[in-house]
């Protein structure tokens, strides 16, 4: 299917020498044939050559010349010892439609990662296009009329100011360079944000201020807020003791102009780890460090403006729960969705990665994606953007079908309304059914910690295959031996041995999400476990295997040591699984690779 370039070019030019002659340019002219359906898209001819995915039709525009700013920033109410003023820098692009008075709207990149790493060996800076994803968006949307700008943030590149790590310095400078964009005389005032990971968290700070001029995010895994992503209910991520001081020391250039840099919360950074880690309940006294820094909770409050929602359903860097969970009892996607916000998704069963991103998509394990792997890499994601950009952003073509793209374990594609499905039938299934092993001390319950594992196995579930989409819950019986420990649990096709997902939990966290308690040795408590967002099928016949252990992955072991134990009562608990019945749902076939 062909858009009529010539046509459209001629009508901008058109546009172009009526604006000389004193008269405003005509609103951009929509394509006048619909775009593909997403249903069709398998069908076309697409350009598989490249690292990442293009539009199906090339823009008619050319870049201009990179231009660069720096954006005077008043930091007098955020640092306390820091400075009263800070300047953040950006480098942006425009199409040459600009020349003639065209105006258009912007997508940019924020990031710490301009020019990052030690002296020497540092990434590109702000007015260079990054590669891979700056390339993506410079050549898929330029020529189509868009400026794209890269931001650096405070503290990195030729941002001064504190590196104020998701902080909120961090964000007043965001929002500063959102302004900015949205207010130039080029500019039709709308502003898009795009990228994965810390990339994706510099949108939802932009979003938790809620300028005006920001339209739309599209965070790509990325993080909504710290705490969560370095504590899944008190288990701590390795990570999670250095985070803050690996990002500073690689955008500082340890030389008198960092002193500029430094701002208490770096000191307060080292902390936050260590506390949270080992206190448990002094978790309390770093309570403004880590409200500070979440920002979907903020943004859900004080921003009006449209998500496309991209996250790796094998991600263990900025895991599924930063989409899915929240609060006890909070999705924060149908939050978002039930609170009148436009959200898309498109959830794939890769890590963290970028949807299109097809040469780290290899990089996969059985277990972790790698039975989705074949039917995985999104060809059409340049276009999928492009048709989003186009109605939130240009203020033209129609509007986006507001769903989620899902693929589950074994590579299948679908659409549904929302994820998790809001028709799942939770199912219950009491862990009394199952059979259990492990090390019963002075025969009592078994025991997890210490080495010691405890396996619990479920016989099959039904003579049916079982599609199991959402978050799946179990409610833990658990004896404690000390103040604090934890048990970590894979999740397994009990016939094959397939990962299929995994949840952790410290005893203390055992209410769920962010709140601990003291617990006392001998006192029994329900701990209240949530699995990672799991979109799988469970063959007919097959049952469940849960194998629990103190530590498991990237996860650290508790800070207790072996002498925390926890005995577990399976035959106690409950197993609780969302379940559906997409048997004849359409399946979404996606563009493949050429040969």
């Amino acid at each position: 299917m062909k858009w009529p370039s010539a046509g459209v070019s001629l009508l901008f030019i058109l546009a172009a020498f009526s604006g000389c002659l004193g008269q405003e340019p005509p609103p951009p002219e929509e394509p006048t044939t619909p775009y593909p359906s997403v249903w069709d898209r398998h069908t076309l001819e697409w350009n598989t050559s490249g690292s990442y995915s293009l539009v199906l039709e090339p823009g008619p525009y050319s870049s201009l010349e990179v231009q660069e700013a720096l954006i005077s920033v008043d930091t007098s109410s955020v640092w306390e010892t820091g400075p009263n003023e800070a300047e953040v820098h950006l480098s942006y692009w425009l199409p040459n439609n600009t020349e003639q008075g065209a105006q258009v709207p912007v997508i940019a990149i924020i990031s710490p990662y301009f020019s990052y790493g030690p002296q020497g060996s540092e990434s590109t800076p702000t007015n260079i296009v990054g590669a891979g994803r700056g390339e993506f968006i410079f050549e898929n949307f330029v020529p189509h009329g868009y400026a794209f700008a890269q931001v650096a943030v405070f503290g990195t590149e030729e941002s001064s100011g504190c590196f104020d790590y998701r902080g909120a310095g961090e964000g007043l400078g965001i929002n500063a360079a959102v302004e900015w964009l949205g207010t130039q005389y080029w500019s039709n005032g709308n502003v898009g944000l795009y990228g994965k990971s810390y990339e994706g968290a510099t949108q939802w700070e932009a979003a938790a201020i809620g300028s005006p001029y920001l339209k739309t995010i599209v965070p790509i895994s990325g993080t909504t807020a710290l705490h969560p992503l370095l504590y899944k209910n008190g288990s701590a991520e390795a990570r999670s003791q250095v985070m803050h001081m690996n990002y500073f020391s690689s955008t500082v250039d340890y030389d008198e102009d960092d002193l500029d840099n430094v701002c208490p919360d770096i000191v307060e950074g080292l902390f936050a780890g260590p506390v949270t880690y080992i206190g448990g309940e002094m978790d309390p006294y770093m309570e403004n460090y880590y409200n500070e820094r979440s920002h979907i909770d903020k943004a859900f409050l004080n921003w009006d403006g449209s998500i496309y929602w991209v996250q790796g359903m094998q991600d263990w860097n900025v895991d599924p729960h930063q989409v899915f969970g929240g609060p006890p009892g909070t999705n924060w996607y149908q939050s978002y969705v039930d609170a009148g916000f436009e959200v898309r998704g498109m959830l794939g069963q890769w890590g963290h990665d970028y949807p299109d991103q097809w040469q780290k998509h290899d990089d996969i394990d059985s277990g972790y994606g790698g039975e989705a792997f074949d039917n995985m890499t999104r060809w059409d994601w340049g276009q999928d953007l492009f048709e989003w950009f186009e109605y939130y952003l240009m203020e033209r073509g129609p509007k986006p079908e507001l769903n989620a793209q899902i693929q589950r374990n074994d590579g299948q594609w679908r659409i549904e309304h929302s994820w998790p499905p809001p028709d799942a039938e939770r199912t219950t299934i009491p862990l009394s059914q199952c059979n259990y092993d492990g090390v019963f001390l002075g025969g009592g319950a078994p025991v997890v910690g210490g080495g010691q594992i405890v396996t619990v196995e479920c016989p099959a579930l039904s003579d049916l295959e079982i599609h199991i989409s959402g978050l799946v819950s179990l409610h833990l019986l658990a004896v404690a031996t000390f103040d604090g420990g934890q048990v970590f649990i894979e999740m397994q096709d009990s016939e094959t041995g397939l990962r299929l997902g995994h949840a952790t939990m410290d005893i203390r966290y055992h209410a769920g999400g962010y709140e601990p308690q003291t617990v006392t040795p001998g006192q029994t408590v329900t701990m209240m476990m949530e699995f990672q967002a799991i979109d799988a099928i469970l063959p007919a016949g097959h049952g469940l295997r849960f194998i629990m252990s103190e530590q498991g992955e990237d996860y650290l072991a508790p800070a207790c040591g072996p002498s925390c134990q926890i005995h577990v009562l399976p035959s106690s608990s409950t197993l609780e699984l969302p379940i559906i019945d997409r048997t004849n749902a359409p399946v979404l076939i996606i563009p493949q690779a050429n040969e």
